[in-house]
């Protein structure tokens, strides 16, 4: 791949049903039902309704072999609808129903944590090599049958590993990490590749943005050394809902695609699945837009990796930089509202050509140089045609506006050696995350450490498409380390608060910025035990205020307790009726009557001295 050009990853070719997957073929949509799969007429119906909504694949859950079995029944009613779009089985703890779904539907998903492995517990347990090597022959003795199998029906299968159920054994050896997330993959793999099994998707999934994307991108590097190269499916698990559920999709799965990595997506929301399937539909299409740009001329930073964490060190410059958190810059230079959302304050509003009138007293101001005047928390905005004046101007900080092509090596010279200028850098090519990146690639050769905010322009007159593409174009250039802060324009509809509002949601999609309660919650399938929307509803209504928690709402244990490691406290089906509220990975309270959960769950933050009580309105 290039960090600068889009291409997209070669692979080969995997057919599912009468569709392809692969790098010769466009992006495959899919999603998954929530219904019961024993409920035909439901399952019929909801499959309807999301073929209705443009999905070319469709999973269901099969968590047992009476799910499997009814699976017959549900393709049957769809063939016989005049439906051809293949199904996908999804499996999880049983092999044997795996064996039954894979006579039956054109993909299984298989889950390499828990295929044959126990429920986790999270034990810390040393394997010796030789115990180790047990393990693996037990996996293959469940695995090779299963292959065979599904060689007789032509069925393909995605290995999808999940962060939130990686097996005991990959956790003691490897750690919660991209690199046992790769492991727990290459295990049932190779495998696979020693039977001459390739009818293979795969799949690293996690909620959290960065080890997402990491994981993915280490799995290719692990496979092209091994030269092997099947298609993959991306997502971000247990996104959410609403337009965190959105940004938050948008930064992983867009990064990842931006690098021309991923041949199909599913986009997770706690809503109805066919909800999902326009916002993957309008990302791909996104994506789609770089096909055939101009070319971008640059040169990769030897001391890069795409699977490090770390972030771009630079200077300080007032609370732009260095250990500060990244600044948010509200573009009001073309309009006159200046009201303020008091949950998302911007460090600093551009007011264009000059400060207005009605400029909310105590806010940071960013103007046009050449109406600037000097006072408190006042700041220019320079170009590059008014370079020479900057050394000259007295303030804390000075904004200079800067594109790629404009980094000439007159004006790396001047940024590496004049102190207090930020770099507001903007793009207005076809490929801006491509251009963006050669600017820091450029910077880092350079050895220079003058702090950038991420600008972009949009004309948007819908909530999705904005939240979609900034997504996509902020997201992918934070993951990669760059940015200190960011800079979100819209000529569109939107009002400037709602615009503010998805400038700190990336951030924090991004994992770079928290402002707000990040609600963990899957998207729901025939495994949830209870109306998964009404109460995720119901668990943002009472701790949305708690701004410095993390809280999962998960369906089921499937993926519940891993998935939820990252979250402070956790809400999980444990059975129809019933709760199971965590700390961390720890259940603190089993099968609590689903009426009580909220209540204990308030109870338990206050134990444990997090709870803040809510601002009275």
């Amino acid at each position: 791949m290039s960090f600068f050009n889009y291409k997209r990853r070669p692979t080969i070719d995997v057919k599912v049903g009468n569709i392809y997957m692969g790098g010769n073929y466009p992006v495959v949509i899919q999603t998954m039902t929530n219904t019961n799969t024993l409920d035909t007429e439901g399952s019929v119906a909801q499959c309807e309704r999301i073929i209705a909504s443009g999905a070319d694949l469709i999973r269901l859950t099969t968590q047992g072999v009476r799910e499997a079995n009814n699976l017959k029944e549900i393709h049957q009613q769809l063939r016989d609808k005049g439906y051809n779009t293949p199904l996908s089985a999804d499996i999880h703890f049983n092999p044997r129903a795996a064996l039954v779904a894979a006579t039956i539907a054109e993909k299984v998903r298989i889950n390499p944590g828990n295929f044959v492995d126990k429920q986790k517990t999270f034990a810390e347990k040393e394997y010796t090599d030789e115990e180790y090597a047990l393990e693996l022959e037990k996996i293959r003795s469940q695995v090779v049958p299963f292959l065979n199998i599904c060689k007789e029906h032509g069925t393909a299968v995605r290995i999808g590993v999940n962060h939130g159920s990686l097996s005991d054994r990959i956790m003691n050896r490897y750690g919660d990490t991209p690199e046992g997330m790769v492991e727990s993959c290459m295990e049932f793999l190779r495998i696979a590749i020693k039977e001459d099994f390739k009818d293979i998707v795969i799949s690293m999934k996690a909620s959290n943005t960065v080890l997402m994307t990491k994981a993915v991108r280490l799995l290719v590097a692990t496979m092209d050394k091994e030269n092997i190269h099947f298609p993959l499916h991306l997502g971000v698990t247990e996104a959410g809902n609403g337009d965190d559920g959105r940004m938050k999709s948008a930064v992983g799965i867009g990064a990842l695609l931006v690098d021309g990595i991923g041949d199909t997506i599913r986009v997770s929301l706690s809503e109805e699945p066919e909800a999902e399937v326009p916002v993957a539909q309008k990302l791909v299409e996104y994506i789609n837009k770089l096909e055939g740009h101009e070319p971008i001329v640059s040169e990769e930073y030897p001391g890069f990796s795409p699977f490090s964490m770390d972030r771009r060190e630079t200077d300080s410059v007032w609370n732009v930089g260095g250990e500060y958190l990244p600044v948010v810059i509200s573009d009001r230079s073309r309009i006159n509202d200046m009201s303020i959302n008091p949950h998302f304050i911007p460090d600093y509003i551009y007011v264009g050509n000059r400060v207005p009138d009605n400029f909310p007293k105590g806010m940071k101001s960013i103007v046009d140089f050449e109406n600037w005047e000097k006072k408190i928390d006042n700041f220019p905005l320079f170009t590059v045609d008014s370079l020479d004046k900057i050394k000259d101007c007295d303030s804390e900080v000075r904004f200079l506006r800067l594109s790629f092509p404009e980094l000439s090596e007159r004006v790396i010279a001047f940024l590496k050696v004049v102190p207090k200028v930020v770099v507001i850098l903007t793009s207005d090519h076809q490929n801006r995350v491509g251009e963006q990146r050669a600017f820091f690639h450029t910077l880092l050769n350079e050895g220079c450490r003058v702090p950038v905010i991420l600008q972009s322009s949009y004309k948007e007159d819908e909530a999705e498409d904005l939240q979609i593409k900034a997504g996509v174009d902020f997201g992918t250039v934070l993951l990669d380390g760059f940015g200190n802060g960011i800079m979100m324009s819209n000529e569109g509809k939107l009002d400037i608060l709602d615009v503010d509002a998805y400038s700190f949601g990336i951030l924090q999609a991004a994992r770079v910025r928290t402002s707000k309660t990040e609600f963990i919650s899957c998207p729901g399938c025939g495994r949830t035990l209870f109306d998964l929307q009404t109460t995720v509803a119901l668990v943002q209504k009472h701790f949305s205020h708690l701004k410095h928690l993390k809280i999962g709402v998960m369906g089921c244990i499937v993926n519940g307790v891993g998935e939820m490691a990252d979250a402070d406290y956790g809400y999980v089906g444990a059975e129809h009726g019933k709760i199971s509220l965590y700390r961390k990975k720890q259940l603190v309270a089993k099968n609590i009557p689903q009426a009580e959960a909220v209540e204990h769950l308030i109870q338990l933050i206050k134990d444990h001295g997090d709870w803040i009580e809510p601002a009275e309105n």
